[in-house]
């Protein structure tokens, strides 16, 4: 064991050590800024209803809206993954999760925006969040 930990961590570690620890502390400040950010920007009542909401990208030209669409899914993308490295690095991994899901359209993803929002873990997390920046709760669907 002490050989492997020498010959294969221990380089590992020297190359990649501080560009880990800088993007786990960029991850740690980014996610402390922009998730609440973007959970103060859901409407209170985005999950009562049974069906989604029409999305207001729909007025724009068909080559503007889908660009938006693009980046818009890559960013939830990567606030996705993000979320996912911070189950074991330190950050809020779940929220960012979360608010990655809500970024990217996927078949089922209202449904399962809605099943999630009734954790009890998740739906307190948010409206604490929501509550610190003087915005209403959100609804919470039954």
């Amino acid at each position: 064991m002490p050989d492997f930990i020498a010959n294969t961590l221990y380089p590992f570690l020297q190359q990649w050590g501080y560009p880990l620890a800088a993007l786990s502390a960029l991850t740690l400040v980014g996610s402390a800024i922009a998730i609440p950010w973007l959970i103060t920007k859901i409407p209170e009542n985005y999950f009562i209803d049974e069906k989604r909401h029409e999305s207001r990208l729909h007025h724009y030209r068909p080559a503007v809206y889908f660009s938006i669409l693009l980046v818009k899914n890559l960013f939830g993308i990567v606030f996705f993954l993000v979320g996912l490295a911070m189950l074991v690095l330190p950050g809020q991994g779940l929220l960012t999760m979360l608010v990655g899901l809500l970024m990217i359209n996927f078949p089922g993803k209202y449904r399962f925006e809605r099943w999630m929002i009734k954790q009890d873990s998740v739906y307190k997390s948010i409206n604490w969040v929501r509550r610190r920046s003087g915005k209403p709760p959100l609804l919470r669907p039954e």
